[in-house]
């Protein structure tokens, strides 16, 4: 599951926020593991929160979903399916896990979408731009 990261900015416009990869510094949205004893969504908030020191308002239904190769140390990959749940941002803490290990940037839908390598999520970030504020959660 993962959390897509969004605020509206004082003339209304999304923005939306990427973090890179630890292992290859590509753009990504904050994302994980299920977690026992926690619904998907909770799991996507946690994430947002340990790898960009984010908190918000999470939705408990996701906006979509997309899939990739997740890949390990010993070069095997895993295939992942996402589903992604809109976060809308109200706060970042000072200080998080994750925090020297991430670069964060706040981007433009459009933008977010052109800077993502999967494609179904490229899809997601420009459809979610598109969409009206008030169905994000």
């Amino acid at each position: 599951m993962a959390a897509l990261p969004f605020r509206v900015d004082a003339e209304g416009r999304i923005e939306i926020l990427l973090i890179t990869s630890r292992d290859t510094g590509r753009w990504i949205i904050p994302k994980g593991w299920p977690m026992s004893g926690r619904k998907a969504h909770q799991a996507a908030e946690r994430e947002a929160f340990e790898e960009a020191g984010l908190k918000g308002q999470i939705a408990a239904s996701p906006v979509g979903r997309y899939h990739y190769q997740k890949r390990f140390d010993h070069g095997r990959a895993f295939p992942c399916m996402v589903r992604v749940y809109p976060l809308r941002v109200e706060a970042q803490h000072a200080r998080w896990p994750e925090q020297d290990q991430r670069t964060l940037r706040w981007f433009p839908p459009e933008e977010a979408a052109r800077l993502v390598h999967e494609d179904e999520l490229q899809e997601l970030l420009a459809d979610f731009a598109v969409r009206p504020v008030e169905s994000h959660g």
